[in-house]
C-alpha cells in the first residue's frame, strides 16, 4: 500500500493552485507548464521557476537600483528591464505580476517617477507573494513524493 499521506497532499496541492488561480496570481501558462513535466524531468516546473526567481531578483534589485539614483532619467532603460519582467513572467504564468508590471511601464512611458516608485512596490509585494506560494506548493510536491515512496506493511 502506498504512503497514505500522499493523497492528502496532492489535495493540498491541488487547493493551493485552485486558490491561486481563484486570486489572479497564476493563469493557464503555469498549467502548461506542469504538462511538460514527466518521469524523464520530474523537476522541471521547479526548475523553471526558480530560473525565474533567480532572474527576476536581478531585474527587481535593477529597477530599484535606477530608480534610487537621484539623478535618473533613462526610463528607457527601464522599460527594457520591465519588458524583460512582464516576458518572463508571463511565460511562468505569473498573472498578478504581470499585469503590475503593464502599470509600471505605463508610469515609465510617462516618465513618472513617483509612479514608478508606487508601481515597484506593488511588483514587488506581487512578486514576493508569488514566490512564497509557489515555494509552499513546491514542498507540498516534494512531501508527496516522498509519501508516495513509502509504503506500510499490510496488517493482517
Amino acid at each position: 500500500m502506498l504512503g497514505l499521506g500522499a493523497d492528502r497532499l496532492r489535495a493540498d496541492m491541488n487547493r493551493l493552485l485552485a486558490l491561486l488561480f481563484h486570486q489572479g496570481v497564476l493563469d493557464e501558462q503555469f498549467l502548461q507548464l506542469q504538462q511538460l513535466q514527466d518521469e524523464t524531468s520530474p523537476n522541471f516546473v521547479s526548475e523553471v521557476v526558480n530560473i525565474y526567481f533567480h532572474e527576476s531578483e536581478k531585474l527587481l534589485r535593477n529597477l530599484r537600483g535606477l530608480l534610487m539614483d537621484r539623478e535618473f532619467s533613462d526610463y528607457k532603460k527601464m522599460g527594457i528591464h520591465l519588458n524583460q519582467f512582464m516576458g518572463s513572467s508571463s511565460s511562468i504564468g505569473a498573472k498578478r505580476v504581470r499585469n503590475v508590471c503593464v502599470a509600471f511601464r505605463a508610469a515609465s512611458e510617462q516618465n513618472n517617477r513617483a509612479g514608478c516608485l508606487r508601481a515597484l512596490e506593488l511588483v514587488e509585494h506581487e512578486y514576493c507573494y508569488l514566490k512564497n506560494k509557489l515555494h509552499e506548493l513546491f514542498q507540498l510536491e516534494q512531501q508527496r513524493v516522498l509519501a508516495a515512496g513509502v509504503r506500510y506493511p499490510i496488517q493482517n
